[in-house]
């Protein structure tokens, strides 16, 4: 029997992730999506040949639930779907900040909660995930989760009580990156260079600058020192970075995305 996964929300990271799974050798007949609206389910439908179904019907039909709503849906989602939902299921929970005791406290007793932190770069199967484990899960269940976030990039286990900070680093890490990037294009700019030609030379800087921090190993301390030689124009713009104290502010504003991580699954 084909072992089913129901995807549940068809905004971008769902859409992401199906598309993903078909990449990697999924067949569409063993995926669903739910959507409410019939434009947007015709267009999925089109795209991928994948039955659009309900809320409900997925959770009785599929054999792993992926749950990609937005945290403050999350409770109606749970509560339309507990009355279906099976114990030998697993689901599988894309929320910021909902934790899998809260999915396990409205669900039947024993269904096997993993809880996910992604990010956007999914977008181009270059994805960073941290996967949790709940209360009933087993080292099969991680496995699967595993292997649906394998389809758009890297996943690493992580305690659930570390989210908050994996939600601060590579959640919201993304839009960090694209912060530095802005600044550099403006400061190309401001030189005198073409707008398209600094935008150009800042992100293939940024594209290959991670390409070899992955494929050399090597600590960025080493990578930096090698391009830092002593008196000349990197170490002046490097001065001039720590005079700003821009290694601090970095501390201290991954941190403060920890904390507001935190009153948000308080909330």
């Amino acid at each position: 029997m084909t072992s089913q996964v129901a995807i549940l929300g068809a905004g971008v990271m769902g859409e992401t992730l199906l598309s993903g799974l078909i990449r990697a050798g999924r067949r569409p007949e063993e995926l669903l999506i739910t959507e409410r609206r019939e434009e947007r389910a015709t267009e999925l439908r089109e795209r991928y040949g994948v039955d659009v179904v309900s809320n409900v019907d997925a959770a009785a039909k599929a054999d792993t639930l992926v749950l990609v709503v937005k945290p403050q849906d999350m409770p109606d989602l749970l509560a339309e779907i507990a009355p279906a939902v099976r114990p030998d299921q697993t689901v599988v929970s894309l929320a910021a900040g909902i934790t899998t005791g809260f999915i396990e406290s409205r669900l039947p007793e024993g269904v096997a909660v993993v809880r996910v932190m992604p990010n956007t770069p999914a977008l181009v199967d270059e994805g960073m995930a941290a996967i949790s484990r709940g209360a009933h899960c087993d080292e099969g269940h991680l496995v699967l989760a595993e292997g649906l976030l394998a389809a758009t990039g890297r996943v690493v286990r992580v305690p659930e009580k570390q989210q908050d900070a994996v939600t601060a680093l590579s959640g919201s890490g993304p839009a960090y990156l694209f912060f530095v990037v802005e600044s550099m294009i403006e400061a190309g700019v401001h030189m005198g260079l073409p707008r398209s030609t600094a935008t150009e030379l800042v992100v293939q800087t940024v594209v290959g600058s991670a390409k070899l921090l992955r494929e050399t190993g090597e600590h960025p301390t080493v990578l930096r020192e090698r391009v830092t030689s002593p008196g000349g124009t990197t170490a002046a713009a490097i001065r001039e970075l720590e005079d700003h104290k821009v290694r601090a502010a970095f501390l201290s504003a991954i941190e403060a995305a920890r904390n507001r991580s935190r009153s948000l699954a308080a909330e």
